[in-house]
């Protein structure tokens, strides 16, 4: 059974950071494209970043300079850091783990960005 268990969501001020974790099991994440997804009320959901396989990485345009990706494979799990919050980055971030048609999901965790 494949799971994706996401953590490190919460309240946080403008300016700040925080770093979310998706620790996989049933898979090895470092044979997936493992991407960041967020859903904001109202709004569909939309790729944030995201690490392949081979390590590269990709970002949104909306995180580009403030968000990074990375991936520890001894763990597992994969990261996301993010910098200098601003409050549109409030969301429902999910964790997602792509390979050919397969594709998983985790249950997500949310950050608000707030003063």
């Amino acid at each position: 059974q494949v799971q994706l268990v996401e953590s490190g969501g919460g309240l946080v001020q403008p300016g700040g950071s925080l770093r979310l974790s998706c620790a996989a099991s049933g898979i090895i994440s470092s044979t997936y494209t493992m991407n960041w997804y967020r859903q904001a009320p109202g709004k569909q959901r939309e790729l944030v970043a995201g690490i392949t396989s081979g390590g590269g990485t990709k970002d949104g345009d909306s995180v580009k300079g403030r968000f990074t990706t990375s991936r520890d494979n001894a763990k597992n799990t994969v990261y996301l850091q993010m910098n200098n919050l601003k409050p549109e980055d409030t969301a429902v971030y999910y964790c997602n783990a792509a390979y050919f048609n397969n594709n998983f999901w985790g249950q997500g965790t949310q950050v608000t960005v707030s003063s």
